[in-house]
């Protein structure tokens, strides 16, 4: 999921696309796509235009938390009390507001362009198959834009059986696909998801997961052994040398071995299982220093997901586009580049736009589809029942009519 993350660019600048991909529609029209992901660095808003002749990026915005927005919402994950759920929702709605009317200012174009804003807000809880939660009250953005808000987007596919994630993939078959090979896209927000499209994106032939922690247990490890946030450039983890053996251990969690469909979250890459993470490494090197911890926690990340490529992927995939925070931490890059041979792994910026921007075009793309009435989730992906319709309409607050 979105966020600067481990090596990252600061968040708060905009930037255009160098190339856009195609999608075609019946109709053309501008949504703004709002993201805030597990990483819980920053909004990420995009506005996206579609219509016969593809999909063009007009901007892309970071707009990061200030430490105390972000320490509210790390707190609201780990459990908080209910006052500040509802207070939170709703400060949140402000923000993804604020974001939103950021960067139609940065596009340049009027709100009576724009047909809505497709809002993910910030996932709380998720439990799989069973119920999901995001947060970030979409009747503020609306209130606060005169604009129509899409939101609740995972919802539907969990009371149809779903996993409820990943979402992105339908995105990833329609934008990103490779005209003539099998192509991987994987995401290093905080989460690590992965997504398996044919050659020119046949949905018949899609399938995506999430391969488990992105940055989420890097950048933990990072802030409790150094202080810093992220890994900056990757400078702690190139200057230690991980520990093969903790590694390997805490790759016998029972999740990486579960077969897709599957999702998970910061429910299971916890602050706990963070704590016992860097216990292990100190167990099997009690001299280990503070980069030899950080190179751990990305070794972990790459070898996760070169365990699921040789656990779930049979399909010949040729190449690895990495976007979110990770891809912009070159130790991470690195390494899975290396656990991944012969298969090429190149940003998603190197070929598209900038990898930050991607998850908030998907939500625009599902955005778009539910104001087309086409359905937003890849059955093969989260086990839902069948094709369903995603997310949850909020008006615009125009004036309307007092009932009598």
């Amino acid at each position: 999921m979105a966020g600067t993350g481990s090596g990252g660019r600061e968040a708060g600048g905009g930037s255009a696309p160098d190339k856009v991909a195609p999608v075609a529609g019946p109709t053309s029209s501008v949504i703004v796509g709002l993201m805030s992901g597990t990483s819980l660095d920053g909004i990420s808003a995009a506005v996206v235009r579609f219509g016969d002749e593809g999909a063009e990026l007009l901007a892309f915005l970071q707009v990061p938390y200030s430490a105390a927005q972000r320490d509210r919402l790390a707190a609201a994950l780990a459990g908080v009390a209910p006052d500040e759920y509802c207070r939170l929702d709703f400060d949140l709605g402000g923000w993804l507001a604020d974001a939103a009317v950021a960067v139609i200012a940065e596009a340049g174009v009027s709100r009576d362009e724009i047909a809505a804003i497709a809002s993910h807000g910030q996932t709380v809880w998720h439990v799989p198959g069973h119920s999901t939660w995001q947060f970030g009250e979409a009747a503020m953005i609306a209130e606060r834009t005169g604009i129509d808000v899409i939101s609740d987007f995972r919802v539907r596919d969990v009371a149809a059986g779903g996993q409820g994630a990943p979402l992105v993939p339908i995105a990833d078959a329609m934008l990103f696909s490779h005209p003539t090979a099998w192509r991987a896209l994987q995401n290093l927000g905080g989460i690590g998801n992965i997504t398996i499209v044919p050659p020119g994106g046949d949905l018949a032939g899609v399938r995506a997961f999430d391969t488990g922690p992105g940055v989420v247990v890097i950048d933990a490890v990072t802030r409790l052994v150094s202080g810093q946030r992220y890994d900056d450039g990757g400078r702690l983890a190139r200057a230690g040398t991980a520990i093969d053996a903790a590694v390997t251990e805490a790759l016998s969690e029972r999740y990486f071995a579960a077969p897709p469909p599957k999702s998970t979250g910061r429910e299971l890459f916890s602050p706990d299982w963070i704590d016992r993470f860097i216990a292990l490494c100190r167990r099997y090197r009690p001299e280990a220093t503070a980069p030899d911890l950080v190179a751990s926690a990305v070794s972990l990340t790459a070898r996760s997901v070169a365990d699921a490529f040789q656990r779930f992927i049979p399909e010949p995939v040729t190449d690895v586009l990495i976007s979110g925070g990770g891809a912009e931490n070159p130790a991470l890059a690195e390494v899975l580049a290396r656990v991944l041979a012969p298969v090429t792994v190149r940003r998603f910026s190197e070929v598209y736009f900038d990898g930050e921007a991607k998850e908030a075009v998907a939500f625009a793309l599902l955005g778009r589809l539910f104001l087309e009435g086409q359905a937003g989730n890849v059955v093969s992906v989260t086990g839902a029942r069948g094709p369903r319709l995603l997310g949850s309409l909020t008006p615009a607050g125009r004036a309307v009519r007092q009932a009598r």
